[in-house]
């Protein structure tokens, strides 16, 4: 079983088990609609939105006018977020099957991007932060939860798949993020971590944004 086979079949039992039991499902390590400002009428994208959780409730915030996505990799995943979505009666959410890596929406699509402790668990985050720049609008922001590294993660749990499964061989260090986040044409980078004593990785708050156009000046244009 390869590592993506190993974290669709550990998130799709809970998926499950959330299913049979009628209860929550949280797997996150922060809460990214608490700590973004979102507007009526704006489009938000929740990456591995799970049993949708974070994707109900900024449907609330961006109101009928608005639009919420969340994007999951796992079948049980999305079948448990759009059963939630019907009993909760929220109509401004669709929910996808797809990858962080290739994200199914057009370009400048979405106004906010979040995600609740989800980026860590990709083995390409060159290509998560690529696409997540290229849905953006211009202005757009980017404002996950995540999991950082608190210095180097020693190879043999780097190569343990129970350890990628529990959002830890995967974390990047805070200096790794950044630069993939402004290789991707990000600015504006923030990042806020905790740091527990003796802890491998920290829950963090990554936020940044996708530049928008310099307006006109004059007979030519500022790019």
């Amino acid at each position: 079983m390869d590592l993506k086979q190993a974290i669709q079949k550990k998130y799709g039992e809970a998926a499950r088990q959330a299913a049979a039991c009628c209860t929550p499902l949280s797997l996150g390590c922060g809460n990214p609609t608490a700590r973004i400002d979102l507007q009526p009428g704006q489009t938000v994208l929740d990456l591995g939105s799970g049993g949708g959780v974070d994707v109900l409730l900024s449907a609330t915030r961006v109101g009928p006018t608005g639009k919420v996505y969340g994007l999951d990799m796992t079948d049980e995943m999305v079948a448990l977020g759009r059963e939630n979505q019907r009993k909760a009666g929220v109509t401004n959410v669709e929910f996808l099957k797809g990858t962080i890596e290739s994200i199914p929406l057009p370009d400048c699509s979405v106004d906010v991007i979040i995600s609740n402790c989800v980026i860590n668990l990709s083995t390409d985050k060159d290509a998560v932060v690529h696409e997540a720049f290229r849905v953006l609008k211009p202005g757009g922001r980017f404002a996950v939860s995540d999991v950082i590294a608190r210095g180097a993660i020693p190879p043999e749990i780097r190569e343990s798949v129970d350890a990628w499964t529990g959002c830890v061989a995967g974390a990047l260090e805070e200096d790794d993020y950044r630069g993939k986040l402004m290789a991707a044409g990000f600015a504006t980078i923030e990042i806020e971590g905790s740091d527990p004593s003796g802890a491998i990785v920290a829950n963090a708050f990554i936020r940044a944004t996708k530049p928008a156009p310099q307006p006109c000046c004059g007979s030519d244009c500022c790019r």
